[in-house]
């Protein structure tokens, strides 16, 4: 009792931390409506309404990303996945979310001293032939610092914040709590289903907090990339590597930021570099299944002999097998303008949600892809496409899987950057040969017998089973358990109808009869009286007179009832 006293004491205060950020920031009424400012002011918790910053010329946008910012790393990682969500966001507040920075300033290294001996299994001036203590980077969530191995091996060690792990897991507790007030009290973000957003939120938090899987990442992207030697993974040092450090080989190249320091002179053929770029993420996400979700400028170094390297695999997107041949299909039909495919694939990705004109939807999406008849390839912008459709998706209050949306987001940061390098860069060109062989490549012999085997494998599965499936079906029926139960909304309203009106009618009969009978009671003398009158016959019309008003009100009533739907 004590420890749950203690923590919800601990979490009313960060509600309060939470309450006073949006209300500083301009969304008190969002507060109010969730019900927090009451809660917290009966906790003797006050909230300051006067101090509220003079908001009247800052975007709503704007006001989001700055409380997102002064609310924590977790929050600030909410804002970075909800910028990669261009189904769930117009393009100004995908635009703003993506100023979003996580760098914070640097831990010092004594206070890190403690951890990262216990995770090395010694100081770093005993495992590192050099360990520099002024960090290369800082983050939300790690910060990295230079190293070099006894052999000669500069590296990087990535260090987690001490403490980051339960920070994170309380902000995440209480994003729960706030999700689940959001969808019962704000109409407006129930279709956007913020539970399930929080939810899948969470797991991909909690896995970039484990950096080991961020080399197994690295690992599996790496051994996929064989075949394209000019793409560079850095190698991981797993003696050394554990879920709150990771040690990897240093990348010495031009950040991707640097797009200056690539010249002919520098050695440097920038179409080349685009044409590789467009080459290896694609092979990521439509061969592979596994790909970089955040490939944005800061995780890609350009090496000599115009080679690639990207790092920072902590956010990975994956891509079953099924859901890889459905985005062949759509990426196709987009390119080679085929607008029922596009328009099939998008209706079996979103599903057939309530309240959805789903005939309008595929209207919207056939028009969409039909407007592209008749242009070159070479003037199409994918990232733009995709972009367009998830904008019609959002006007339905329609998103897609978590899995889709970091898809899309990585095909826009692929073609922005190939467009960066080369300003006459066209994935569409790039893309549209190397779909083609995929598709393909998924119809050969082998390819087919194994597809083939595996259903037919599937199926004899299911034959073994039926003789026990219909077994049991029949001895259920035997004991009365089979129900067959069909729901006809309509069906059932009329009949409630019929009730209703059939008990109406069956309270007139009796309220006939008891004016009736009272009537001849009247007439017949001798027996008990009340003021004057005979006692049953009085009473016999004081319950017509009961069932007369109650039969108006009822009628009243389902008048009101009828002109309300």
């Amino acid at each position: 009792m004590l420890i749950e006293t203690l923590a919800a004491t601990r979490d009313m205060h960060r509600f309060s931390e939470i309450a006073a950020v949006l209300i500083r920031h301009g969304f008190g009424d969002t507060v109010r409506r969730l019900g927090l400012a009451g809660q917290l002011e009966r906790a003797g918790h006050m909230l300051r309404w006067d101090h509220v910053a003079d908001l009247a010329h800052v975007h709503p946008a704007a006001q989001v990303r700055l409380a997102l910012e002064e609310l924590g790393p977790a929050f600030v990682k909410l804002g970075q996945i909800l910028a990669g969500r261009a189904d769930l966001l117009p393009p100004d507040w995908i635009a703003e979310l993506e100023k979003l920075q996580s760098k914070v300033p640097a831990v010092p290294l004594d206070l890190l001293m403690a951890q990262l001996c216990e995770d090395l299994g010694g100081t770093p001036e005993t495992v590192f032939a050099r360990f520099d203590p002024e960090p290369l980077a800082a983050a939300s969530i790690a910060q990295v610092h230079r190293a070099q191995l006894h052999d000669g091996t500069e590296v990087i060690v990535k260090i987690r914040r001490p403490g980051i792990a339960e920070v994170i897991a309380a902000d995440l507790a209480l994003l729960a709590r706030l999700a689940v007030l959001a969808e019962a009290e704000l109409d407006w973000l129930k279709p956007y289903h913020p539970k399930l957003l929080v939810r899948e939120f969470a797991k991909s938090l909690n896995r970039e907090l484990d950096l080991a899987a961020e080399c197994r990442n690295a690992e599996r992207i790496s051994a996929n990339m064989k075949d394209l030697p000019h793409i560079v993974i850095p190698g991981v040092h797993w003696q050394h590597t554990s879920a709150r450090v990771n040690v990897q080989d240093y990348v010495d190249g031009v950040p991707g930021h640097r797009l200056d320091l690539l010249t002919p002179q520098a050695g440097f053929d920038r179409a080349l570099l685009a044409q590789r770029g467009a080459q290896s993420v694609l092979k990521m996400i439509v061969q592979d299944g596994l790909f970089h979700a955040d490939p944005h400028p800061g995780n890609v170094f350009y090496l000599s002999d115009n080679r690639i390297a990207f790092i920072d695999f902590g956010m990975v997107g994956y891509l079953s097998e099924r859901r890889r041949g459905e985005l062949l299909q759509l990426l196709l039909g987009l390119v080679e303008r085929r607008p029922s495919a596009v328009a099939d694939v998008l209706l079996d990705w979103t599903g057939d949600e309530h309240g959805v004109n789903l005939s309008q939807l595929e209207t919207e999406i056939e028009a969409f892809v039909d407007q592209y008849h008749g242009v070159p390839l070479a003037e199409l912008s994918l990232g733009q496409m995709l972009s367009d459709v998830t904008a019609i998706l959002r006007d339905h209050h329609l998103g897609l899987p978590s899995d889709l949306a970091l898809l899309i987001k990585a095909f826009i940061s692929l073609e922005s950057m190939g467009r960066g390098l080369d300003p006459g860069f066209h994935v569409v060109t790039h893309a549209t040969p190397i779909l083609r062989r995929v598709l393909r490549a998924g119809y050969r012999p082998k390819v087919l017998a194994v597809r083939g085997w595996k259903t037919l494998v599937r199926t004899l599965a299911v034959v073994e089973q039926l003789p026990h499936d219909v077994s049991r079906l029949l001895r259920n029926a035997r004991r009365g358990r089979v129900h067959v139960g069909i729901e006809l909304a309509h069906l059932k309203r009329v009949g409630d109808q019929i009730d209703r009106a059939a008990n109406r009618l069956a309270m007139a009969l009796v309220i006939a009869a008891l004016v009736v009978g009272s009537s001849i009671v009247m007439n017949v003398q001798g027996g008990p009286t009340l003021f004057g009158l005979p006692l049953f016959g009085f009473l016999g019309f004081c319950g017509a007179v009961l069932g007369g008003v109650w039969l108006l009100l009822a009628m009243w009533r389902s008048e009101k009832s009828d002109a309300s739907d």
